[in-house]
C-alpha cells in the first residue's frame, strides 16, 4: 500500500540526486573543470524528468539542487507540493510517460500508431484529445524520435583505474556451488561480491540462495562497516541493481550509483577476474563439510579471502598485495560517523493499514501493534535478512511509535477486552486462573467481554 504521491516525490528526488551526484565527487578528468562549466554541460543535455514533460534543466536550478543537498541531504531534494494541484493539464504525466515508453520500445511506430496503442492500453487515453503535433513534440523532447543507437560493438572502450581506495566499488553476481538447505535438499547459491577498484580489496562478499535486493543490501552494509562508504558504486543492469530501494540507500549515503551499459561486460573486467580466481582457487578445494550449509560455505569463503586472496601479490597492482595497496591508498576513505545510523538506512519499508484486531501482516506473518493505531496507515521498517518473525519498527506520521512483535494468539486468550468511546478494543490486566479464580469464572468473564 504505497502512496503514489510519496513514490513520485521520491522518484523526483532520485532524479535530482543523479544529476548532481558527480558534482559532489568529481572524477579525476573533471577535477580541473570549473563548477559553472560542468553545470553548463549538464544544462545542455536532454533528460526524461519524472512527472514532467520538460527535458532540459537550467544551470541555476541544478545549482539550487546542489545547495539543497549539501544543506539538508537527500530529503531536501524532495519537491514541494505544487500550487496547481487538481487543475487539468493537456496531457497527464502518466499518459505522457506511456507514450514515451511505447515509442522507445517500438521505434518503427509512427506517432499516430503510438497514440492508437496508448488508447488501447489505457482507458484514460481514450477520452483525451491527443493531437499528433502535440505528441510528436512530447516524444521529440524526450529524445525517442531519433534513430536507434549504434551497435554496442562500435563503442569506444578504454582501460581505467582509480588511484584512491573508496573512489569506486564494483559489484556483480557469480553462480556458486550447491549447499544443503534445512539439512535435506541441495540448492544452488549465488556469490554477491564487492571489489574496490584501486586496491582490488574485497570489502565484503557472501554466498546467498537468491539474487535479490534483500540479499545484496546486507553485503553492501557489511562492506561499508568494514571499508567505509564508497564515492561510486558500479553495477550491471540486472533487476537486483535496478531496485528503487538500492537507489534510495545510495542517495542517503552520498554514493553515486552507476549502471554499466547494456552488453558491455568488459567494463567490469576486474570483478570478473576476481570471480575467475574464486572459481580456480577456492571452489575446487571445497569439502563436503564446507557445503553442508550456507553458513559453513560463507565461513570458508571469508577465511580464503582474508587468508589467501588479500595476502597474494596481484599483477594489476605491480606485484603488491591488495592489503598493501589498501594501506597506501586508503587515507581519504569516508568512515561512517556516529551521526549516520546505518541500520536505519538499510531497513526496508512497507505501508500497511492496521486492522480492527490491532494486527498488520508482513510476509505472511501477523504482528500486533498499539490499539491507538487501529484504522491508521503505518510504515513498517524491517531488516529483510533477519529471521522470520523478528520484531519490526512501526512508524506513524514520520515518527517511530512502537516495536511490533508476532501475535501470540494463545496469550491473547487470557487478556480481557474493554472498549473506549470509539469502540476500539483496549487491553485490561491479564485474567488467568489462580487461587481466587476458578475456571468457570474465567469462562464467564470471556462471555461478558
Amino acid at each position: 500500500m504505497t502512496d503514489p504521491n510519496d513514490r513520485r516525490a521520491e522518484d523526483v528526488a532520485l532524479f535530482r540526486y543523479g544529476l548532481i551526484a558527480d558534482l559532489l565527487h568529481p572524477a579525476v578528468e573533471d577535477a580541473d573543470k570549473k563548477l559553472y562549466q560542468m553545470l553548463r554541460e549538464k544544462a545542455e543535455r536532454s533528460y526524461c524528468i519524472p512527472g514532467s514533460r520538460r527535458t532540459r534543466v537550467a544551470v541555476e536550478t541544478i545549482r539550487d539542487w546542489l545547495d539543497q543537498y549539501r544543506g539538508g541531504g537527500f530529503d531536501a531534494l524532495r519537491p514541494k507540493p505544487r500550487r496547481d494541484i487538481g487543475q487539468a493539464r493537456s496531457i497527464p504525466s502518466d499518459i505522457a510517460d506511456l507514450l514515451v515508453e511505447l515509442r522507445d520500445e517500438h521505434r518503427d511506430y509512427s506517432v499516430a500508431m503510438v497514440i492508437e496503442e496508448a488508447r488501447r492500453l489505457k482507458e484514460e487515453a481514450r477520452v483525451l484529445p491527443l493531437p499528433v503535433s502535440t505528441v510528436h513534440r512530447l516524444l521529440s523532447r524526450a529524445g525517442v524520435m531519433g534513430k536507434l543507437p549504434e551497435s554496442p560493438t562500435s563503442k569506444d572502450r578504454r582501460h581505467f583505474s582509480y588511484e584512491r581506495a573508496g573512489e569506486l566499488w564494483m559489484s556483480d553476481v557469480m553462480h556458486g556451488p550447491a549447499v544443503f538447505v534445512a539439512g535435506r535438499r541441495k540448492q544452488k547459491t549465488k556469490l554477491i561480491g564487492l571489489l574496490d577498484d584501486a586496491t582490488r580489496v574485497v570489502p565484503f562478499a557472501a554466498f546467498a540462495l537468491s539474487e535479490s535486493t534483500a540479499a545484496f543490501l546486507p553485503v553492501l552494509s557489511q562492506g561499508i562497516r568494514r571499508r567505509g562508504i564508497p564515492l561510486r558504486l558500479y553495477v550491471d543492469n540486472g533487476a537486483v541493481y535496478r531496485s528503487h530501494h538500492i537507489s534510495l540507500v545510495c542517495a542517503k549515503l552520498g554514493t553515486t550509483l552507476i549502471h554499466a551499459r547494456p552488453y558491455q561486460p568488459a567494463g567490469k573486467g576486474k570483478q570478473e577476474r576476481f570471480f575467475r580466481t574464486v572459481r580456480m582457487r577456492l571452489l575446487p578445494t571445497l569439502s563436503d563439510q564446507d557445503t553442508a550449509s550456507l553458513d559453513a560455505l560463507n565461513r570458508r569463503l571469508w577465511a580464503w579471502i582474508e587468508g589467501e586472496y588479500h595476502q597474494s601479490s596481484h599483477r594489476g597492482l605491480d606485484g603488491q598485495t591488495p592489503l598493501d595497496a589498501w594501506a597506501m591508498r586508503s587515507g581519504d576513505v569516508r568512515i561512517p560517523g556516529p551521526e549516520l545510523d546505518l541500520r536505519e538506512i538499510f531497513l526496508f519499508e512497507q505501508k500497511r493499514r492496521v486492522h480492527r484486531d490491532r494486527t498488520v501482516s508482513l510476509d505472511g506473518v501477523l504482528y500486533e501493534v498499539d490499539a491507538s493505531l487501529v484504522g491508521e496507515v503505518v510504515v513498517l521498517r524491517y531488516d529483510p535478512s533477519a529471521r522470520r518473525g523478528a520484531p519490526i519498527d512501526v512508524w506513524h506520521q514520520g515518527a517511530k511509535v512502537c516495536t511490533a512483535n508476532v501475535v501470540d494468539a494463545y496469550a491473547n486468550c487470557f487478556v480481557k477486552r474493554t472498549h473506549d468511546r470509539k469502540g476500539i478494543e483496549t487491553d485490561a490486566p491479564p485474567l488467568v486462573p489462580g487461587p481466587g479464580l476458578r475456571m468457570r469464572d474465567l469462562d464467564r468473564s470471556r462471555e461478558d467481554s
